[in-house]
């Protein structure tokens, strides 16, 4: 497996139009790779695709195509370059009631058109407090990745739900420990290794330690990813350190 580490920034529903000049302007600055990949908001994808930076849409729709409006199709996005596509992340599944059986969908239609697939995975307070955080993660992997016929070009995405825009990550040991378990899991179902990322409250302050941790593949960055000047320092950790 490639062991070059990647940077994915989930920009969210952020940053204004005028913004996004500005942002392109200033990450212009830099000597970004295919290390990094960008995740706008839909309508900003063509700026950053007609720059050349790699892309990632924030959701496909579960259907491959027709009447539902307000929806982006795999196809459309495989047909503007795009090359990845997040799906599962936790925002979808609280807020849009996305359940375990739409989030294998949209991974069959995403591999279907060749995107690259950043799946997230993760658990809540709750969950962690009662010791059910491997049963979690164990099941959201099962769900989505039993029975596909392909598993090339699948990321998957640790990302704690209580860690995310909270400010608080777990320990080393925890990501790593747990990452462990995500990669035994990913093994057990289809006997292939898969990149798998951190997630959660992951910012220019505490990259440098996280980036200690041994099996972690790379990084899903949210909030520190709307600033340009701090998520270019993220990325310079990633790719340096």
């Amino acid at each position: 497996m490639e062991n070059k580490k990647i940077v994915v920034g989930n920009m969210k529903m952020n940053l204004t139009a005028s913004e996004i000049d500005n942002y392109i302007k200033e990450i212009d600055k830099y000597d970004y790779n295919e290390q990094v990949v960008f995740c706008p908001s839909y309508i900003y994808l063509p700026s950053f695709v007609g720059k050349g930076y790699r892309c990632g849409a924030q959701n496909i729709a579960s259907y491959e195509l027709g009447a539902y409006t307000g929806e982006v199709s795999a196809r459309q996005v495989s047909s503007m370059k795009i090359d990845y596509t997040i799906i599962g992340h936790s925002e979808r599944r609280n807020y849009f009631n996305e359940t375990d059986e739409i989030i294998r969908t949209k991974i069959t239609l995403a591999l279907k058109e060749n995107l690259k697939v950043i799946l997230c995975i993760g658990e809540t307070l709750e969950q962690r407090d009662a010791l059910k955080t491997y049963e979690v993660l164990k099941r959201q992997l099962t769900s989505a990745l039993k029975g596909l016929d392909k598993f090339q070009g699948i990321i998957i995405a640790y990302e704690p739900i209580w860690a995310i825009g909270t400010g608080k990550t777990p320990t080393n040991q925890d990501i790593e420990d747990t990452i462990s378990f995500i990669k035994k899991i990913i093994n057990d179902i289809c006997g292939q290794e898969l990149k798998v990322l951190y997630g959660g409250s992951v910012n220019d302050e505490n990259i440098t330690k996280l980036n200690t941790i041994k099996n972690v593949d790379g990084y899903l960055v949210g909030g520190a990813c709307t600033s340009a000047e701090r998520f270019n320092k993220i990325i310079e950790v990633v790719v340096n350190q």
